[in-house]
């Protein structure tokens, strides 16, 4: 495969925490549109053209899909053929937190568990280590002392280099960030849900992960969708919100949303962006933000998301703007 030669002249690169790591300003998330209900020749062509662009990260999780597993086995495959000379420009994070498989070791986050999920994740994509190792959701019953410990072993063993958390509140990221550093496995990376419409990281655990030299990378910065112009209109039929099973319920898109949506796109075309472009470029805008973790159901898509990085800076007077809409 021939890939873009100027692929790294055109991306942006931000240095994850205080660690040596930098990562690519928008990374591809596989959460969806690279399961085995998916076009292999879409989501084939979605990596092709995110490599070219530059995003050298692409994040995965145990039970990405669906059905569960089937993402990590699909990119595996086109790891091995398409990208089998570039392995080394590549960061690939996986995940183990959520229910994978029957019985009280496929779930949360005792050692079992973790360490046997990684087992599962590098077979299925045939690696035989991760670049990140996330553990994915606090165990509110493991002693997180545990939890941490097999994050440290799995360095140890060489089945994974750095290791991040995903979804832990500051109080409980404080507690993991000291139990890995006294191991001497410090934690790279924090994975959070953020985006205009989802601020608990704002309510200290930013300034924690600034003061501890950790990276942040935040999922759904789109909010599922909302931060698009799909909404802009109502629900249209084919949306997650019009799915039963999706992750955006209907019950959110409220009367009052609608309006902050369509306030926000306003500002956006102020600035010669689209809604989604500007939702993603007003995270990139905080310095302590390393990467943002974005979707895409096509390489067109993905295109479009990329034009943010185009006009990241915003000024006084928009963010203003975007505050008083958001309040």
């Amino acid at each position: 495969m021939k890939f873009n030669p100027s692929r790294y002249t055109e991306m942006e690169y931000r240095r994850c925490g205080k660690s040596g790591l930098k990562l690519p300003a928008l990374s591809l998330g596989l959460w969806h549109n690279f399961g085995d209900v998916d076009d292999p020749k879409v989501y084939r062509k979605t990596l092709h053209t995110a490599f070219d662009a530059g995003i050298t990260h692409f994040d995965l999780a145990n039970n990405y899909g669906p059905a569960p597993g089937s993402a990590e086995t699909n990119f595996g495959k086109i790891l091995h053929t398409d990208f089998k000379n570039h392995r080394d420009e590549l960061i690939i994070s996986s995940k183990a937190g959520y229910t994978m498989w029957d019985g009280p070791y496929g779930d949360w986050g005792s050692k079992k568990y973790l360490v046997s999920s990684l087992d599962q994740s590098l077979k299925r994509m045939q690696l035989d280590y991760v670049d990140i190792f996330y553990h994915h959701r606090p165990d509110p019953e493991t002693p997180l002392e545990e939890t941490m410990t097999a994050l440290d072993l799995i360095v140890r063993q060489g089945k994974a280099l750095y290791v991040g958390i995903s979804n832990y509140r500051k109080e409980e990221a404080a507690k993991a960030f000291k139990i890995l550093k006294e191991l001497g496995t410090p934690c790279l990376i924090h994975q959070p849900k953020y985006s205009m419409f989802e601020r608990w990281v704002e309510d200290g655990l930013l300034d924690l992960l600034e003061k501890e030299g950790v990276g942040c990378i935040p999922f759904s910065p789109l909010a599922q969708g909302l931060l698009t112009n799909k909404y802009l209109k109502g629900i249209p039929k084919n949306s997650r919100a019009a799915k039963k099973h999706g992750f955006l319920q209907k019950a959110e898109i409220t009367p009052a949303r609608l309006q902050q949506v369509t306030a926000l796109n306003e500002v956006a075309k102020k600035r010669g962006q689209s809604l989604a472009q500007m939702a993603l470029a007003w995270l990139l805008q905080d310095k302590r933000i390393t990467s943002v973790l974005v979707g895409a159901s096509s390489s067109e898509q993905l295109l479009d998301s990329l034009k943010c990085l185009q006009n990241e800076k915003f000024s006084k007077e928009e963010l203003n703007a975007i505050e008083k809409i958001l309040k």
